[in-house]
């Protein structure tokens, strides 16, 4: 078992693959952080000042629009990193990362990282890897957006969420789920309406409850099968 330098076990992906050697240059500079809900971690343009690698809870990647709206293009969970620009050397990202269901994680100062970078090519691997699987997951899900029904968007992406939380209770409310698909509350209430008439969620105050995930996936468009093949090669089902 790898644990941070307090003790605390390590369950991020990326960490748990590399090998001794390269870990033991990391863990000294790995401070263990709570992620609550509505935690930012970057936003577009700006500096970013860490590498977070989740061990739960999950991190949405938000793009931002001049008149106030927003649509999630990526999620982050503990198969990834949050701060991806830093494997290629860049420090600003064009998207906000915001925790959207709350966990913990380890985090470490960019410029500390990307020095560790350079003596430990597994890890570089690693992360220019995940930086190419979240760029195919941005384009699919940029598609899906544009191109399917809400309630199939709003199946994929419960099923995305889920995927990353390994649990059927999902800590969302309608607003946050509307603010992440692009749409309005309306729209999505009706979509989880519709979801939860088949039987396939419980869609309560501030909770949903997956019931039939097969079904869901029935349910889902396309771009959760191609999603879930990307994810395949980053410890996901």
């Amino acid at each position: 078992m790898r644990t941070d330098v307090s003790g605390r076990q390590i369950k991020n992906v990326i960490l748990l693959s590399l090998p001794d050697d390269e870990f033991s240059l990391l863990r000294p500079h790995l401070e263990f952080v709570e992620l609550p809900h509505h935690r930012i971690m970057h936003e577009p343009g700006e500096k970013i000042e860490h590498g977070y690698f989740l061990n739960e809870g999950m991190t949405s990647l938000v793009v931002l629009v001049s008149d106030g709206r927003s649509v999630e293009v990526g999620i982050v969970g503990r198969e990834g990193v949050v701060g991806t620009p830093l494997a290629v050397g860049l420090q600003r990202g064009p998207y906000r990362a915001i925790m959207q269901i709350p966990g913990t994680g380890v985090r470490i100062k960019a410029g500390v990282l990307e020095d560790i970078l350079l003596a430990a090519p597994t890890l570089q691997m690693a992360l220019s890897r995940y930086a190419l699987m979240q760029g195919l997951q941005v384009t699919q899900i940029a598609a899906c957006n544009r191109l399917h029904e809400i309630e199939q968007r709003l199946a994929r992406w419960l099923l995305m969420c889920q995927d990353r939380v390994d649990s059927q209770f999902l800590p969302l409310t309608q607003d946050f789920m509307a603010q992440m698909l692009g749409t309005g509350r309306p729209t999505v209430s009706l979509a989880a309406g519709i979801l939860q008439r088949a039987g396939l969620i419980q869609n309560s105050r501030g909770t949903v409850k997956i019931l039939n995930r097969k079904s869901l996936e029935g349910a889902a468009c396309e771009c959760y099968g191609v999603i879930q093949h990307f994810n395949g090669g980053l410890g996901l089902k």
